[in-house]
């Protein structure tokens, strides 16, 4: 059920995102349920709630499992890169265009901010892109090795070493990469406003960005259906469907 105040959270939300003022968007899963892909926390249909992570999705699973590994994550694949972006995702395009949004920050690898005209995304956990050797470093394009690896099953092995390549993405027990977190940080720490879309705020060290800009001095408004631990410390929360709600949003703050 929608709050009873829900239009004037919007009408407050839209009233921080004045011209001049460094708005930073940080985004989860939930902002791709509507473009068809699944996320891993929700209590019906969150892919953690079929499979161990540590099982399917862990650097020791890729390397010791490399099948179980594939296993789990080509019917995902395949939902990426069938997935078109949704309204959210072109709001939030659309604010960068209009210079009330600089960055948008993702845990997403699934490169939906992009499709959708996006122009400064950091990706916290990578992107499909790419699949890298882990034995001798070499990249190769995922286009490359889509089809065989979807259509016939034929896991991607290096063509220089022979070794499974594994996706560009960050799995159980990576690091994030050191690059993408420093730009995060250094975005969520000059923030005026952080606009967290799509996520319950569980996963961490990614979690932790949107707090470090509250304790700068940023100013938060959380759009989700669950409750997040920034809840109580948002100038805004805003308890809907990103996919309705982010256009809205937007439509508002360009009135």
């Amino acid at each position: 059920m929608f709050p009873d105040d829900l239009e004037e959270r919007y009408h407050t939300a839209a009233r921080l995102f004045r011209p001049g003022r460094r708005v930073v968007a940080f985004t989860g899963a939930g902002i791709s349920v509507p473009s068809g892909i699944p996320d891993f926390r929700s209590a019906s249909s969150g892919l953690w709630n079929t499979f161990d992570p540590m099982e399917v999705a862990s650097l020791t699973a890729f390397r010791e499992r490399p099948q179980a590994f594939f296993d789990w994550l080509e019917p995902l694949t395949g939902q990426i890169f069938q997935a078109s972006p949704n309204p959210a995702h072109y709001a939030l395009a659309q604010l960068q265009s209009s210079n009330r949004l600089e960055t948008i920050i993702t845990q997403n690898i699934d490169g939906l901010h992009q499709k959708a005209g996006a122009s400064d995304v950091i990706e916290l956990h990578g992107n499909m892109n790419h699949l890298v050797c882990l034995t001798c470093q070499k990249i190769e394009k995922v286009d490359d090795y889509l089809d065989r690896w979807l259509k016939e099953h034929i896991l991607p092995v290096c063509p220089r070493c022979g070794a499974f390549l594994k996706p560009d993405i960050i799995l159980y027990e990576e690091m994030l990469p050191v690059d993408a977190w420093e730009q995060a940080e250094f975005s969520c720490q000059q923030a005026d406003v952080i606009l967290v879309a799509g996520t319950s705020l569980e996963v961490m060290p990614a979690s932790s960005l949107p707090l470090e800009g509250f304790q700068k001095g940023a100013q938060i408004v959380i759009m989700n259906l669950t409750p997040t631990f920034l809840d109580s410390v948002a100038e805004v929360v805003l308890p809907v469907d990103v996919a309705k709600g982010m256009p809205e949003l937007c439509r508002q703050i360009l009135a």
